[in-house]
């Protein structure tokens, strides 16, 4: 799990904009001149990635460059939907490295990459607005259209995890849990083993062995197999949709021995037959992978939900510190799945993706969008989930009179700063944690 971007939507109206003191004076570049110059930048970067044998790496930041400014794009149309005046609309923090302007919206990159924004004037009452912009600035707009605001950058991160889903299901495939497929021929002694004698090929899907059907279950054929040391079994396999029987003699795993293959204590004979076992790969066709999509989506969220609900509990919070100090207690957490992992470590499970397969690197994709997308809901500023609770309580409190409410966000000051703490401290401990003690390959 990674916070990508936590300062999102909101974050931009609690800190000063370190250019606010060029105004209007500042020359900003026309748009084909600077998309050009953009150009010429990402070919630099692809060339250099290229030579320095880190595709992988690239791949993997420009998928979470597209992750962040989809977020961001999510406020941008919400906020023009509701006629709201949007100044900005950038990647980074700190100074501007490159810019346009295109109508009242300047678009550009900053110079530290570590999340995106965009500026909507007025998203408190703290800050001042010119008073022509006052009437177009977010304060100002009906309840529907600031909570459209609030919640368009995570509902744009469950946007993404769903087709990113719907790819998978559909285009890629998942491993089936009904059926056990030969994956790779082993040798044995350093010769061919008895499954590729008997003619076993990969791809083949076993469906039974002496009668017993196998579904799902890959322990019974290595059940039947190892009972049957130097006694031929008949093994029914489906190939191209063929079914097909062979019979097959496993030979004594203590006498002929099978790589990867555990010996087993005592001294009665077990069988081996030289195979790799696993589950195939099954697509869906594109209109029912969309039902599938639903359902797994809701899964994959409630799993999301109960991590996020664990990050904040206080029994969390000191065992991220335990596992800044030992390597022993990081290593149990990522086996239990409640390990955090920073941006470095989220790049480096991502990379390890990316060698495994398309598949394993949707999934991570997959899970870090809907990760984002809750945790950026939780009700406090200066996450989108804290303007979610005030424009709601703004509504409450305005009930049914023409006059609406604004709640006062300065009285919210020391929980907002207490939030950026707790942020802090866990963008420490989770950045140590990876740093001094890397995370396993889960997918080696």
């Amino acid at each position: 799990m990674s916070v990508l971007d936590a300062p999102v939507g909101g974050a931009p109206d609690l800190r000063p904009d370190g250019d606010a003191d060029e105004g209007s004076a500042r020359q900003v570049k026309s748009p084909a001149r600077s998309l050009a110059e953009l150009a010429l930048v990402l070919v630099g970067v692809v060339a250099l990635s290229m030579a320095t044998g880190q595709v992988d790496l690239l791949i993997v930041i420009a998928c979470l460059v597209v992750m962040i400014m989809v977020h961001e794009l999510g406020h941008f149309l919400a906020a023009k939907h509701g006629h709201m005046k949007v100044t900005e609309y950038f990647l980074g923090f700190g100074p501007r490295l490159w810019s346009f302007q295109r109508g009242e919206t300047e678009y550009g990159v900053k110079a530290f990459p570590l999340g995106g924004y965009v500026k909507i004037p007025g998203m408190t009452n703290l800050e001042e607005v010119p008073p022509e912009d006052e009437v177009r600035t977010y304060r100002q707009q009906p309840f529907h259209s600031r909570l459209l605001v609030a919640v368009a950058g995570s509902a744009m991160h469950f946007l993404m995890a769903f087709v990113l889903l719907w790819v998978l299901i559909s285009w890629v495939g998942l491993p089936s849990d009904s059926k056990v497929e030969v994956q790779q021929l082993v040798p044995i002694a350093g010769r061919p083993g008895p499954a590729q004698v008997a003619g076993l090929q990969p791809g083949d899907v076993i469906v039974s062995v002496d009668g017993r059907q196998v579904k799902g279950n890959p322990d019974v054929f290595i059940d039947a197999t190892r009972s049957h040391a130097d006694r031929p079994e008949t093994l029914v396999v489906s190939r191209d949709g063929v079914e097909r029987t062979i019979t097959v003699t496993p030979a004594d795993g203590r006498t002929a021995h099978e790589t990867g293959v555990k010996v087993p204590a005592g001294t009665a004979p077990f069988g081996v037959i030289g195979v790799s076992l696993g589950a195939p790969t099954e697509r869906m066709g594109p209109v029912t992978g969309l039902a599938h999509t639903g359902s797994d989506l809701v899964h994959f969220t409630w799993a999301s939900i109960v991590g996020v609900a664990h990050l904040f509990s206080p029994a969390a919070t000191v065992q991220r510190f335990g596992e800044v100090t030992s390597a022993k207690a990081a290593s149990q957490a990522a086996a239990n799945g409640t390990r955090v992992s920073s941006v470095v470590g989220a790049v480096q499970t991502a990379k390890d993706a990316v060698h495994a397969g398309i598949g394993d690197l949707l999934i991570i994709l997959i899970s870090i969008n809907l990760f984002v997308g809750i945790f950026n809901l939780f009700p406090m500023l200066p996450l989108d989930g804290g303007h979610v609770a005030i424009a709601v309580y703004e509504k409450v409190r305005t009930g049914r009179s023409k006059v609406q409410y604004h709640a006062d966000v300065a009285k919210l000051l020391p929980y907002t700063w207490a939030m950026v703490a707790f942020l802090g401290i866990l963008f420490a401990t989770s950045l140590l944690t990876d740093l001094l003690h890397p995370a396993a390959n889960p997918f080696g």
